[in-house]
């Protein structure tokens, strides 16, 4: 038919590799099915185009022929398009359009996986616990046995496919098998639907089951109960269920895989003199030492005091930072002790008590001034 370089219609190097020659002719061929362009006839001519360069590049040894002698060595040996379906022809078609070429009906097919979104407390994902779950469910009709026809009634062979479960379509010289619109691929037809389960073969209801969850899961980690899905057709097994886990917000902590993180609040007093303190943990309490000119923000490291990991015995650690608290509502005696107490800082040694006051207004000068701080550093405070 072609006579344009196989390589060109494709769209691919002389040096492509038989995936990259796949993957062009399967795009091609989406492209100009003649499935997808009914009466067009320019696109049905690129599709045999394509199918004819696919036939030979896919072809080890007539592409070896084809880059030696071109189209001539293709003469009288089979090459060009047969419009046949072996090889990757069948691969390719099955993938695009979800049917096969033998003719032969699917099996039985297992029920459909489910998922459960469950929501859980940071305590119990860490320490690990067992939850009751409600879900619908689906179970073969036991009136009918799961065939969906009435007791004393016959399942029939599908007289438009003839129980094959595949009807072929033809357009052209080109014809794909597709699932049976009467049966829907299942081959057999009902003519006296079972009163119970009104022809489906299956009934609805709801069944409870207990979910053991391990200490350490968190946000996203799914667990598998198998056989717990969706009911299969008759024959064939249940799909299973996935119980995925979603961790709630804690109102004092923060989870980073392994590590939690808490912000603790602690008076100025405390920061400047430092002292024994109790934080929380989802153990109990613990003591934390602060250290004395402890500066907001500081943080603290509890080890193994974090989460244990649900894939190992490590158990991570727990950070604490510490926030100061800016004391409120004073009464007048108490802003004059404070402000007794600020002037009790300045002078000679101000620098001394507040380093990164000093260090940053130290570097504003400069950047105005131009001046270099350490020469002009005076101590009678930062501005002048």
């Amino acid at each position: 038919m072609s006579k344009t370089c196989y390589y060109e219609v494709l769209s691919v190097s002389r040096t492509a590799s038989e995936g990259e020659i796949k993957k062009a002719y399967r795009k091609m061929a989406m492209k100009f099915h003649p499935d997808r362009n009914p009466g067009d006839s320019e696109a049905e001519n690129k599709f045999k185009e394509a199918s004819e360069a696919y036939e030979v590049l896919s072809d080890s040894q007539k592409r070896a022929t084809y880059d030696q002698f071109g189209h001539a060595g293709l003469e009288g040996q089979g090459g060009g398009f047969s419009g046949g379906f072996e090889g990757g022809f069948g691969d390719i078609f099955s993938e695009m359009f979800g049917g096969g070429f033998g003719g032969g009906r699917r099996g039985p097919q297992p029920g459909a996986d489910l998922q459960y979104d469950l929501e859980i407390s940071l305590e119990d994902a860490i320490s690990g616990t067992s939850v009751d779950i409600r879900i619908p469910t689906k179970d073969h009709c036991q009136a009918c046995d799961g065939s969906g026809a009435e007791p004393g009634s016959a399942v029939e062979t599908c007289t438009t496919c003839q129980g094959v479960g595949q009807v072929r379509m033809q357009q052209g010289f080109f014809a794909v098998n597709r699932a049976c619109p009467t049966c829907h691929g299942s081959g057999k037809q009902i003519k006296t639907p079972c009163k119970k389960c009104r022809g489906e073969g299956v009934t609805r209801g709801n069944k409870t089951l207990s979910v053991k969850i391990p200490a350490g899961v968190d946000t996203g980690d799914r667990i598998r109960l198998q056989g717990e899905g969706e009911v299969g057709e008759a024959g064939a097994p249940r799909g299973d269920l996935y119980v995925r886990m979603n961790v709630k917000k804690h109102p004092i902590f923060e989870r980073d895989e392994n590590t939690l993180y808490c912000e603790l609040p602690i008076s100025f007093s405390t920061a400047a003199l430092g002292d024994m303190v109790d934080v929380p943990t989802l153990g109990g309490k613990a003591s934390l030492k602060i250290s004395a000119g402890t500066q907001s923000g500081q943080r603290f490291k509890l080890a193994g005091k974090g989460v244990k990991s649900v894939r190992s015995s490590r158990v991570g650690d727990m950070i604490v930072e510490v926030h100061i608290e800016t004391p409120v509502k004073l009464t007048a005696h108490q802003k004059e002790l404070l402000q007794a107490f600020d002037e009790s800082l300045k002078g000679k040694h101000h620098k001394q008590h507040s380093p990164k006051e000093h260090g940053f207004f130290d570097s504003v000068k400069s950047f105005f001034t131009g001046e270099d701080s350490k020469k002009t550093d005076k101590e009678d405070g930062p501005w002048k």
